[in-house]
């Protein structure tokens, strides 16, 4: 379920109509999105040949263009839950460079699954932008299937004065929390320590292409 929502967003991060943005603006949350996205999924566009060789270069792209715009600090801790009181400073900060590593894995993997698919961004007037949250909704088109609406949802930092993005929400479903739902428990019976070290291994593995895959 987790990987059907990744490669969802990662669609839509890839699919705007917004020109090649020179800088991402940070102070409003749908033009983060659509921008960050479109630099993103340029390069990915222009590096495939190369990628298809190395198919790892997909971390790097996500990890330079699509990461600075993710709050993954936020949605690490939202994570853990409950346990946060019971972890040591040193335990979250390892649990978060651990969770960032795995999402750059997850998203980049994802990557690999564009096929052409149509979306549109919906700018309904959702969250006021005084508020600290904020929706950004688009839609994903693809032929012969049923459309799939798709919500991030971005946080304001009062420190850094600028919009991060920390979960998405697929038909109504939260990846945010089904990811809480998947590693809360487990850190509760085996300890936020394993936890990373299993966090660590998966993003640790090789981004695999739809070839390799069917050679497989």
């Amino acid at each position: 379920m987790f990987k059907r929502f990744i490669a969802a967003a990662v669609v839509i991060l890839g699919l705007t109509n917004v020109a090649q943005a020179q800088e991402v603006d940070r102070k409003d949350p749908y033009n983060m999105v659509e921008q960050a996205a479109t630099i993103a999924f340029n390069h990915f566009k222009a590096q495939q040949a190369q990628i298809q060789k190395n198919p790892n270069m997909l971390k790097d792209i996500v990890r330079e263009d699509l990461l600075p715009y993710v709050d993954y600090r936020y949605a690490s801790y939202k994570v853990i839950g409950r346990n946060l009181p019971k972890t040591s400073s040193d335990q979250r900060d390892r649990f978060v460079s651990a969770f960032k590593n795995y999402l750059v894995t997850t998203y980049a993997q994802a990557f690999t699954q564009y096929d052409n698919q149509q979306v549109e961004f919906l700018r309904d007037g959702g969250d006021n932008h005084s508020s600290k949250i904020a929706s950004v909704k688009a839609r994903i088109y693809a032929p012969g299937r049923p459309d799939i609406n798709i919500t991030f949802k971005v946080r304001f930092n009062n420190k850094t004065g600028e919009w991060g993005v920390y979960d998405m929400v697929a038909e109504g479903i939260s990846l945010l929390a089904s990811k809480q739902a998947e590693l809360e428990g487990l850190i509760r019976q085996k300890g936020i320590d394993y936890v990373t070290d299993e966090l660590k291994e998966k993003s640790s593995l090789d981004i695999t292409t739809k070839k390799e895959n069917k050679a497989a």
